[in-house]
């Protein structure tokens, strides 16, 4: 069989490339998607007692026009739109979203710990004009001891299970929200909420069937170009095919793939040289387990999602996913869906037990109350071993060897783990991604959102 265009994985990416060679009348294309689903990071799953879960907390928010058509196109009016209202838990009291702005819901005494740290920091910072040398120097100079002991060294070891000092700090941008000092002290003196950083600070989402349900759709519309439930296991970039789990080869033109770029280098590709093994075997993740926590009973409780720098829970973040559409429960208004992310690598390895420690986790941070321990109706886990693409210090090197090597052959890899730049790994990132190679290879047009 021959494909002019391939295309591994059937996830944002590779259906949005997929979407846009239909679109620009490409027929010779075919997508290879090793599961028995579409959607990849952004497929959903209905439990066994009608529960709907995403993997992690996707919300829908866009800095693309063509991205923001295809959803309307996709969703219609099935879609729910939401005010963002984001939380984290720290020493006992909840602090909206971001931590940095909104200090004065801290006791008297945290409040000034973080204010003499951010004095400190920017007398310190007029003094250090070098570069920081890593994630954590830059946390240490723009935010202070203060805000960096309560919340930025605590969270963000737990988010990326990765020593700060293994990660560089370029990527930043959007990602994190920096502190102003004089914003910091209006907003403590006059009693000001800060909430509206961001570019989710408005979302919307599928009024049932999670995230995944946009792919469902979308995969809907190429389906004669889907082949489900078809691992690729060796490319060969001499003679352009991909061989197959069944024993299928496949040539190609051109491959796109979306799948993780270590395992495309050093699984995939076999005899790549050694400068670029040794390139891709410098690239870390993380993986993330998600539970659902189904309970019946209903409560008050306005928040879209939260966030837990503390060691008195191993997640890191909490969706309360019944609130982003009452279809995601079995009844409307008689249960709460509890969607929990705790990370784990090499450097932080997740506990066999997580499921009841996760429980205990949400009585302690008073998403559940004891009582509500005998009125779970619903435990659901999935564990993925890729899920967050690390922007250690050696990133940016191993993509600048690794890149160019693959694209002399026609070999393209794209996406959140395809292309490992978490910076421009959301959702619409990833499909324009996809989009963007599509009319690259078609029509010469330069891409925008992936660049090395």
């Amino acid at each position: 069989m021959h494909a002019k265009y391939l295309i591994l994985g059937a996830g944002p990416t590779g259906l949005g490339a997929g979407n846009r060679l239909s679109e620009l009348s490409e027929e010779s294309f075919l997508i290879l998607e090793k599961n028995s689903h579409v959607g990849g990071l952004a497929a959903s799953f209905k439990d066994a007692h009608g529960f709907t879960w995403d993997i992690g907390g996707h919300v829908l928010f866009s800095h693309f026009e063509y991205f923001d058509r295809l959803l309307a196109e996709l969703l219609g009016p099935d879609f729910l739109e939401h005010k963002r209202e984001a939380w984290i838990r720290a020493v006992g009291t909840w602090v909206p979203y971001p931590f940095q702005n909104n200090i004065r819901y801290l006791p008297a005494k945290k409040q000034w710990e973080c204010v003499r740290g951010l004095l400190a920091s920017q007398a310190k910072e007029r003094g250090e004009p070098a570069s920081p040398a890593n994630f954590k120097g830059w946390i240490d100079r723009v935010f202070g001891l203060g805000i960096a002991s309560l919340f930025m060294y605590p969270y963000n070891r737990k988010v990326w299970a990765t020593p700060l000092t293994q990660m560089a700090y370029q990527w930043i941008g959007e990602r994190v929200s920096v502190v102003d000092l004089e914003r910091v002290l209006k907003n403590i003196l006059l009693g000001l909420d800060d909430v509206a950083w961001g570019p989710n600070k408005a979302f919307k989402f599928p009024l049932y069937g999670g995230t995944g349900e946009i792919f469902k759709r979308l995969g809907k519309r190429i389906s004669d170009h889907i082949l489900i439930g078809q691992e690729a296991v060796g490319v060969d970039p001499v003679e352009k095919s991909v061989r197959l789990a069944s024993r299928e080869t496949i040539t190609y033109d051109f491959l796109l793939n979306t799948g993780p770029l270590d395992q495309l280098v050093l699984v995939l590709i076999k005899d790549a040289p050694e400068p670029i093994c040794r390139a891709a075997k410098e690239l870390t993740h993380s993986g993330v387990m998600v539970t659902g926590v189904g309970v019946k009973g209903t409560r008050p409780d306005p928040k879209c999602w939260m966030y837990f720098p503390e060691n008195d829970c191993p997640f890191y973040r909490v969706t309360n996913f019944h609130n982003y559409s009452p279809k995601n429960t079995p009844s409307q208004d008689k249960f709460r869906a509890l969607m929990t992310e705790t990370a784990f690598s090499k450097h932080a390895p997740v506990n066999p037990g997580l499921m009841e420690e996760t429980v205990d986790g949400l009585v302690n941070v008073t998403l559940l109350g004891e009582n509500d321990r005998e009125h779970i109706v619903s435990r659901w886990e999935k564990r993925m071993e890729y899920a967050y693409p690390v922007p250690c210090l050696k990133r940016d090197s191993a993509l600048m060897t690794i890149q160019p090597y693959l694209e002399a052959a026609d070999i393209y890899s794209r996406g959140r783990f395809g292309g490992w730049k978490y910076e421009v790994g959301n959702m619409d990132h990833s499909m324009m991604q996809g989009v963007e190679w599509a009319e690259m290879v078609v029509q010469g047009k330069a891409e925008q959102v992936y660049s090395l």
